[in-house]
């Protein structure tokens, strides 16, 4: 069964009002932001006045939200735990900003280095029973500030531009919304793949 794309953003929000059928889940995959670095994200969101500060986890979207039947979860979860078993951890370096304006009123953290493992894994999991199109072509980020007046999103850009941060990623996180719009982990997937 293909996932069905839910927004024409490819962001993870919550749109009060947006159908979802019955027999249904939506799911997200990402790489998350490791601790003090995702705290900074969260606190950055909220002073930009981004209602997802609390309901979004800061993270690299893999798999944008996606619909998907309820029972086709178990075929997910063996598929993301085949494409954790084959790509291996990695390094991300995140540097500067950049936006997506005037296209989306979006302004995220670069992703300098990890960039082409994130590709690849996007694309790993975008398979098989996760299979899906994307709106706009794949480019890792760290949103900051989404859909906030200009002049916020003028103080994240400026705010954050000489941000730099490292990490190693050696997992990929499945997260299921909940009713209220916020994100639950699902399942955390171990990066053990060979190293190229």
């Amino acid at each position: 069964m293909t996932g069905r794309p839910l927004r024409a953003d490819d962001t993870f929000v919550h749109r009060p009002g947006t159908a979802i059928s019955a027999g249904t889940s939506v799911l997200g995959v990402v790489v998350s932001l490791p601790e003090p670095l995702a705290q900074l994200m969260v606190e950055w969101r909220g002073k930009c006045g981004d209602p997802q500060a609390s309901l979004v986890p800061p993270h690299v979207t893999l798999l944008p939200p996606t619909e998907v039947p309820i029972g086709e979860r178990p075929a997910i979860r063996m598929h993301l735990e085949q494409v954790a078993a084959t790509h291996p951890p990695f390094d991300i370096h995140l540097t500067g900003t950049g936006t997506f304006r005037p296209v989306s009123e979006v302004v995220f953290l670069n992703v300098a280095r990890g960039g082409v493992d994130c590709e690849l894994l996007a694309g790993a999991v975008r398979s098989g029973p996760l299979t899906r199109s994307l709106s706009f072509p794949y480019h890792p980020h760290v949103t900051v500030a989404h859909d906030v007046p200009t002049e916020m999103l003028d103080m994240a850009a400026e705010g954050l531009a000489d941000l730099h941060a490292e990490f190693r990623v050696e997992a990929f996180t499945e997260f299921e919304q909940l009713p209220d719009g916020a994100w639950a982990v699902a399942a955390e997937y171990r990066l053990t793949g060979t190293p190229r």
